[in-house]
């Protein structure tokens, strides 16, 4: 597992960096809630009848003047895009860093196979994604704590836990594409993610746009469908975790076969 401890080593500073912007900027989120609860209860009947937007993030089918319905309004949202551009840009940066580095050369030269070198950068990647969402949720618990709330323990560990799996998925299929560039990718993963994110608002404006969901992994990790529901839509869960998986077996079939240069 050398190359896999090496991967961790890598990319620490940017692992810290971004799980200390989304858990700061979750955190304030978090302290504002005693501050604009009253205001927030208030709000509520007006944010119901505004219409598309309202319904773009779910305020339309939750009370954001309760704690639960405010964070998987607002905490949700900076926990999903957050996490979204930090899973797309580590996964399709995972390969193709050793071509526009000019460190494939040496890499290739070590008696690792490829489907070996797939395997540990992949796992790497992952590990990173879990790093930073068990690293969150603390934050989130103690901030929660800290504000004198008491913690709603399965609705958040359901949102928690949708967004892991979103961003898993991200990371994957970000993965699989980092297999078939040569340079770049950065602007790619953010593309990816922020589109994702659009596509996912797009999809609560109407109803004949639903059918959007199936195109996105933020289909299952909303937060008003979460709660309304009581967990996140079985089906586009489980078609994320296939797309997670096809994304990783694209990685090891286009690598394994690729010219490196």
């Amino acid at each position: 597992m050398t190359l896999f401890r090496h991967e961790l080593r890598q990319g620490r500073t940017a692992l810290a960096v971004w799980t200390a912007s989304v858990g700061f900027l979750l955190a304030v989120c978090v302290g504002l809630f005693p501050e604009m609860k009253n205001e927030m209860a208030g709000a509520g009947a007006l944010f119901a009848s505004m219409g598309a937007f309202t319904a773009a993030f779910g305020m339309d089918r939750l009370d954001i003047g309760t704690f639960i319905g405010f964070y998987a309004v607002e905490c949700v949202n900076v926990l999903g895009l957050g996490g979204a551009f930090y899973a797309a840009l580590t996964g399709v940066s995972a390969l193709v860093k050793e071509e526009r580095g000019h460190t494939a050369e040496l890499l290739l030269t070590h008696p690792l196979s490829r489907a070996r070198i797939v395997t540990e950068k992949l796992a790497a990647a992952l590990a990173q994604i879990v790093m930073m969402d068990l690293a969150l949720l603390a934050l989130a618990l103690i901030s929660i704590l800290l504000t004198g709330q008491t913690i709603p323990w399965r609705e958040i560990l359901l949102l928690h836990g949708a967004c892991w799996l979103m961003q898993t998925e991200l990371a994957c299929v970000c993965f699989g594409l980092s297999a078939l560039l040569r340079r770049g990718g950065p602007g790619l993963g953010m593309g990816l993610g922020a589109g994702a994110y659009l596509l996912g608002l797009v999809a609560n404006m109407t109803e004949r746009a639903r059918f959007l969901k199936y195109l996105t992994p933020f289909g299952y990790c909303d937060g008003a469908d979460i709660l309304v529901s009581g967990g996140p839509d079985p089906g586009l869960a489980a078609l994320g975790a296939l797309t997670a998986l096809a994304g990783a077996a694209a990685a090891y079939v286009l690598y394994c076969k690729k010219d490196i240069r």
